[in-house]
Formats: structure tokens, sequence, C-alpha cells
């Protein structure tokens, strides 16, 4: 529509001008105007021609003013054309790549239908494998289990070998120090039939109770107890002869644990014995210090022992091993309160009068006791008496027995 506007318009400004120059040209005809030295005709047709030049160039210049697609066409024709052939090129192209990028579509559909394909055969190929890997997991399961238990018991068995070597170790070790210790008893034993051992293992060489006011004593005490200990050995061992000498030797170790004890406050209790069997004549002599604390062992009253003397046994041999097991017995339970008293300390006259009633006594069972005197400490003598439980009925007298 704006095109045939234009048009119109075209001509009626034409016409228009061309209405105008005519008049124009005639009146400068009829005026016999000159313009530049020409004469008025050549004027009147020098106006006509102007007038057609203008009416041509407001036609242009009216166009190119209207229309943009003249102004590009007068002047950017050469550039548009050249686009335009760039354009078609890369169209070209690109109808050229979309070919290419067809073919390679069609070609990759294709190498994923074969890719589809081999993806499905390999799950399926996948399936069958896991349907046949699942019992061959469980054989493994099975295998690792039994490997598992294998090894446990591998390691048990070696364990308990090792333990059997251990203990087979210590039997040997035991054997060997049986084997040393009845060879050292069979010495002992062929020296107690001649009768010169003079020392036994555990004998006691001296006793001593102590209690340090100032802990700087302790070496100088234990040197005099040493000193002591020694004399006792020299005149056990080496009878008659000057103790000129030590021939007693304990443990440095030993000592110098001593010494830390007895420094401790407190009252103690040390022993000095035979490590052991010494033969007379010997003349180095072991021995080991034992140190405790010096404690109330048995109090006034203390019942150490008891037994019964049947009513079957009434001879003097029979009711003197008895009294001599209580004796034991009582000595036993003393050392086993912590007594280091090697003996028991009694009456003999009561207790020959007590077995002379037991010889005379009627056919009865009498239970008898022994009952300390007094209370004793650690290295304090224990003193005892035997005691029947009731009266001891009289019968025909007899012989006392001799415990």
């Amino acid at each position: 529509m704006t095109g045939w506007l234009l048009i119109l318009m075209l001509l009626v400004l034409g016409g228009v001008l061309a209405t105008l120059g005519d008049r124009l040209g005639s009146k400068v005809g009829k005026a016999r105007l000159s313009l530049m030295g020409l004469r008025p005709r050549r004027t009147a047709v020098l106006i006509t021609v102007l007038t057609g030049s203008l009416i041509s160039a407001l036609s242009l210049g009216l166009l190119l003013l209207v229309s943009r697609q003249l102004r590009v066409g007068l002047f950017e024709l050469n550039a548009l054309q050249t686009k335009l052939n760039e354009s078609r090129n890369a169209l070209k192209a690109s109808r050229q790549a979309q070919k290419k990028a067809s073919r390679e579509l069609i070609q990759a559909q294709a190498e994923r239908k074969r890719a589809s394909k081999d993806l499905a055969d390999a799950k399926a190929k996948a399936e069958t494998l896991r349907q046949a890997l699942v019992p061959l997991q469980q054989q493994r399961q099975e295998l690792k289990a039994e490997r598992a238990r294998l090894s446990r018991d591998v390691k048990a068995r070696d364990a308990e070998i090792r333990r059997t070597e251990a203990e087979l170790a210590k039997v040997r070790d035991r054997i060997r120090s049986g084997e040393a210790e009845l060879r050292q008893l069979e010495k002992n034993v062929l020296a107690l039939r001649r009768g010169s051992v003079v020392l036994s293992s555990g004998e006691p060489l001296a006793t001593v109770t102590l209690r340090l006011d100032n802990p700087g004593q302790a070496k100088q005490v234990i040197d005099q107890m040493l000193r002591e200990a020694n004399l006792q050995a020299y005149q056990r061992v080496l009878p008659g002869e000057k103790a000129d000498r030590q021939i007693l030797l304990v443990p440095r170790n030993d000592i110098e644990r001593l010494e830390q004890v007895i420094r401790q406050p407190g009252t103690w209790v040390v022993n000095i014995r035979s490590a052991a069997n010494v033969l007379l004549g010997e003349t180095v002599v072991y021995a080991i210090p034992e140190v405790r604390p010096n404690t109330q062992v048995v109090n006034t009253g203390d019942v150490l022992a008891r037994t019964t003397i049947e009513r079957n046994e009434t001879d003097n041999e029979a009711v003197r091993n008895r009294l001599n097991l209580l004796l034991a017995s009582a000595l036993a339970e003393a050392q086993r309160r912590g007594s280091l008293s090697q003996g028991l300390q009694f009456d003999a006259n009561r207790l020959n009068s007590l077995g002379q009633l037991l010889l005379e006594r009627a056919p009865s069972s009498i239970e008898l006791e022994v009952v300390t005197l007094r209370s004793s400490d650690t290295a304090d003598p224990v003193a005892v008496e035997l005691r029947p439980v009731g009266d001891i009925p009289a019968n025909a007298p007899g012989g006392a027995p001799t415990p």
C-alpha cells in the first residue's frame, strides 16, 4: 500500500512541477528574459530542462527519503550482494554440514543400535555369569570359613605345641633340679649316716630382734649380726679352731635388701639361716638372711593343737607317740603363725605325770590340747602346757611314757 501511495504522489508531484515549469518557461519566453547571455528562446528551453531535472531530483529525493529499501538498494547494493553471496555460500556449507551431520547421525544411530544390541548381549552374559557366580561365591565363603577355622586350629595347635614344649622344658628343668637335689640328698644322707652333717639346711645361726632409733646404724647392726653368725658357724663346722677368718657367705643383694628393710620404722626380727647342709670340716658356709616384723604370734590361753587318745591306746609306746605328735603339731602351728622358735617350752615333770595318768586311766577316749601359758612374739620361745579336756578316769597303774 505504501508503494502505490508513493507512486501516486510522484505522479502528482511530477504533474504539478511540469505545469509550473511550463508556465515558468512561457512567462520567461513572453518576457523575453535572458540568462547567461542566452537568447530568450534558449533561456526558456534551459528553464524547461532545469524544471525537468528538478522534477527528477525531487522525485528521487522523495523516494530516497521515504524508502529505506531504495536507499539501501542504491548505496549498499554491492555490499548486500557480497553479503548475499556469503550467506549463500554459508547456507551451502551449512547444508553440506547438515548432510554430513545427517549421515553421521544415521551412522551414529546405527552404531547406537549395534551398541544397544551389544549391551543387551553383555547384560545377558553378565546375568548368566552372575547366576553362575552365586554358587561360586557361596563356595568361596565356605572355603574362607574353612580356611579361618583351619587357621584357628593351626594357631591353637601351635599354641598347644608351644605350651607343651614350655611344660616339657619346665619338666626337664624340674627333672634336672630333682636329679641335682637327689644327688645332694644322697650326699646328705651319706653324710648323715656318717654323722658328719653339723648344720642342716634352714638351721638358724643367729636370731636378733631389733628396733633402730637411727637408720644410719643399720649397716653396723648387720655387720655385728654377721660376725655372731660366723662365730656360730665356726664353732659348729670347725670346732676347736680359732675363728680368725670369715667362712660365712651371704649374697650381697640379700644384705642390701635386709638393710633397706630394717631402716624402716618398727621392730624387726632378723634370722640368719644356713642355705644348705654343711659337713664337719667344710671351709665355707652359705647362709641367707630372713627379716620379718616382730609381731605377737600367740596369746595366753591359745589352743595350738588337739588330739584324742582312743580307748585302745593304753600301752606306753602308743601314748608316748600320741603326745610327741601332739607337741609336733603345736610347734608347727606356732611356726605357721610366724614364730621362729625351734621348740616348745613345757614342764617335763608335769608332762610325765600326765603320761602316767593316761596309762592308768580306765578304758576311755581322752581329748588333749596344747595351750599357751603366755603371749609370745615372733622371736620369743613359746611356752605351753598339755591339758586334758575333762577328767581322766583312774584305773590300774602302769608305766609312764617318756615323750
